[in-house]
């Protein structure tokens, strides 16, 4: 058995990482660590695991453990592995992005991998510390790494997204708030979201020559979960041939999949897959990616990952449905 810990334990992504873990063929949890809530039972704040989880929130980081989920705020991370150092055979999984962009990928003795599966499978399984990639930045690169991956990117992107009222966390603000929330639409940092930076890094990778703007407008939706990817693109081959590089670019991925169909939202929500739709309109390429920001955007990819990294089949504990009705 995998033993865990979970560092930041009263967020949403933390919540959903505890539904994952608790019902996992391979791991058990060793603490939920709360400086807030030490000594609370965890039920009463994530108040879905009532009849799953018995324990309460601790107070201590034990060190008897074989992975450190971290799932606190940006820019927490760092600080807290300053305060608790952590033995060296301890693998850590970061979910916040302090460890995401390459100068930072370096902590100390520790080296983070992307741990983006599509991408970097290999070196996930070799690898002892992960930075999980952003909620947005999966389902932006997942629309746009396998035209990078042919140099076919070779204009601006145009870029728009749409998340749930999670993608913000669980603290209340006035962007939360339901009477402010429901049956509105915003967008915010538009043109400059920091998730951009993930995105350019990963497309860089595949095509050095990439220098084109990503113009990505960031939106608030009227529902709790879930992430909707256009992006459109000058485009000079067929929609044949862009499928059929999609198909192939995804064919290795447990959690991927090309519709032939335009997708909708609830096709992803609950569970940990990206699905992907390409079409070509005149000399455009129109490609809607779609996610769940707390599993593939966030846990789910986590437990995907430390299932890679440990060895256990790559979809253990992550064989979920869809709520679509």
């Amino acid at each position: 058995m995998i033993k865990a810990g979970i560092v930041g334990g009263t967020g949403y992504a933390a919540g959903e990482l505890l539904r994952l873990l608790i019902h996992h063929p391979n791991t058990d949890i060793q603490f939920v660590f709360s400086t807030s809530k030490a000594g609370a039972p965890i039920h009463s704040v994530h108040t879905d695991l009532i009849g799953d989880i018995d324990e309460s929130f601790s107070s201590d980081v034990s060190p008897d453990i074989d992975v450190l989920f971290l799932c606190m705020g940006h820019g927490n991370s760092e600080d807290f592995l300053n305060a608790h150092p952590i033995p060296d055979e301890v693998a850590i999984i970061d979910l916040s992005r302090d460890f995401r962009i390459a100068p930072d990928q370096a902590y100390e003795h520790r080296n983070f991998v992307y741990g983006l599966p599509e991408l970097h499978k290999d070196e996930i399984k070799q690898a002892h510390n992960i930075a999980n990639p952003g909620c947005f930045a999966t389902s932006l690169q997942m629309a746009l790494l396998p035209l990078a991956s042919e140099r076919l990117l070779k204009d601006n992107v145009h870029l728009n997204g749409i998340t749930g009222s999670t993608g913000a966390g669980s603290s209340p603000s006035p962007t939360t708030h339901f009477s402010w929330r429901s049956g509105n639409v915003s967008v915010y940092k538009a043109l400059n979201h920091q998730h951009v930076g993930e995105v350019r890094q990963k497309l860089q990778q595949l095509d050095p020559d990439f220098e084109y703007n990503l113009d990505f407008i960031p939106m608030r939706g009227d529902f709790t979960r879930g992430i909707f990817i256009t992006a459109y693109t000058p485009f000079g081959g067929t929609e044949e041939a862009a499928i059929e590089l999609y198909q192939r670019f995804y064919q290795d991925a447990a959690y991927t999949y090309i519709s032939e169909h335009p997708i909708d939202l609830k096709q992803a929500v609950n569970t940990n897959k990206c699905l992907i739709h390409v079409q070509k309109q005149d000399n455009k390429l129109l490609i809607t990616s779609i996610l769940d920001n707390l599993l593939k955007g966030a846990s789910g990819q986590a437990v995907q990952n430390m299932n890679l990294m440990f060895g256990c089949k790559e979809t253990a504990g992550l064989e979920l449905k869809p709520s679509q009705f």
